[in-house]
């Protein structure tokens, strides 16, 4: 696989079960779904609805919801600094990983955090119900003695405490909403902020200042109705994932992602805000995978995926060119963005005709194979 352009616009499914879902999801996403998700015009209104960002733990409406924080750019060794939630199984090929399933599979909640510096890697899973205590409006959420998230939005605290490094960050979020889905059945915001505070491990604490995200998502699927984790076949065929962040420069930060279910695309979007209020957004987006790495990358489960080494954007707007980079994956990928991976690539490229270079941080799930 290295050396080459690989298509996957159109693999062959993993399942008969997801084959015979690609009807209906066709009609789904090139049907009905255009004229009821908002997500391309709310993402240029200033964010307003703080409210929504709740837990929904006890809900038997959204069978899921997910809190994130993301530092993109951050120098060495770490690159980069995620801090990934879900709480409740999702009912998706991508992010279900059903062995962590607490009894009741609606209470599986799940943290993963790391950077790009060695050992800086946690991933764990809890029964909400005895493990967790979420406040029911979203004030506090802390997941063990791991994870804490106070959120008096603008302003955001984010406390961790794992293994091998500790986070201590204070966050103010802007009203520069990029909704990736805004419909009856699923929301899911990211707000451009800027963080402050440490990361620490046994060698001392690293202050930090930089441009950040919160994310916030709900979302129903049938998972809610049942306290087992639907079997594999009647999950929802999500089966690609990525999301992609890269800091332009202190002004602009770049939001890139590309979803797919059962072959069929779901969200190919790119998402443009800066410090001063703008925001774009754009569906003439191009992604291609130039190089997959040598081999398989293999989960603690043992389960097999392609994983990137070196891959391209191209984002256009009426046909001129607005942002192109190729970057190469360089960092260590780390397992428990669902079924899948996040990391740290090099890019070079443009922005509006000038050229730019650094690093990016990386998400990505492929079930699709």
């Amino acid at each position: 696989m290295t050396g080459q352009t690989v298509d996957r616009s159109d693999p062959v499914p993993a399942t008969r079960s997801r084959r015979l879902w690609r009807p209906a999801v066709r009609a789904l996403l090139d049907g009905a779904l255009p004229l009821i998700d908002k997500r391309m015009a709310e993402s240029v209104r200033p964010f307003d609805r703080p409210e929504m960002m709740r837990p929904h733990l006890a809900s038997r409406k959204f069978a899921w919801t997910h809190y994130g924080i993301f530092v993109p750019r951050l120098p060495g060794p770490f690159r980069y600094l995620n801090t990934m939630t879900l709480i409740g199984a999702t009912g998706t090929v991508v992010f279900d990983n059903d062995y962590l399933a607490a009894p009741d599979a609606r209470n599986t909640a799940t943290v993963l955090s790391s950077t790009a510096a060695p050992g800086h890697h946690f991933y764990r899973a809890y029964d909400a119900a005895d493990e967790c205590a979420f406040e029911e409006d979203g004030s506090r959420i802390a997941f063990g003695d791991n994870l804490i998230i106070d959120n008096s939005y603008p302003k955001f605290r984010v406390t961790g405490r794992y293994d091998s490094f500790d986070v201590d960050l204070e966050i103010v979020a802007s009203d520069q909403a990029s909704w990736f889905v805004r419909n009856p059945v699923y929301d899911h915001v990211s707000l451009l902020a800027q963080c402050s505070g440490t990361i620490s491990s046994p060698d001392g604490p690293v202050s930090i200042s930089a441009p950040c995200t919160v994310e916030y998502a709900r979302c129903m699927t049938p998972q809610s109705l049942t306290r087992r984790a639907l079997p594999e076949s009647w999950k929802l065929p999500a089966d690609f994932f990525t999301y992609q962040i890269v800091q332009l420069d202190d002004r602009h930060q770049l939001l890139l992602t590309d979803v797919r279910a059962s072959g069929v695309t779901a969200c190919k979007l790119a998402y443009i805000r800066t410090v001063d209020g703008s925001a774009r957004v754009f569906d003439d987006v191009v992604f291609d995978v130039l190089e997959y790495a040598d081999a398989l990358h293999v989960d603690p489960q043992g389960r097999e995926m392609c994983v990137p080494r070196v891959l391209r954007w191209q984002v256009r707007d009426y046909g001129r060119a607005i942002v192109e980079f190729e970057a190469e994956i360089d960092s260590e990928w780390r397992y428990g963005h669902g079924k899948g991976y996040v990391g740290a690539y090099t890019y070079r490229g443009s922005f509006d005709g000038a050229a730019i270079n650094g690093t990016g941080y990386i998400e990505w799930v492929d079930c699709e194979v």
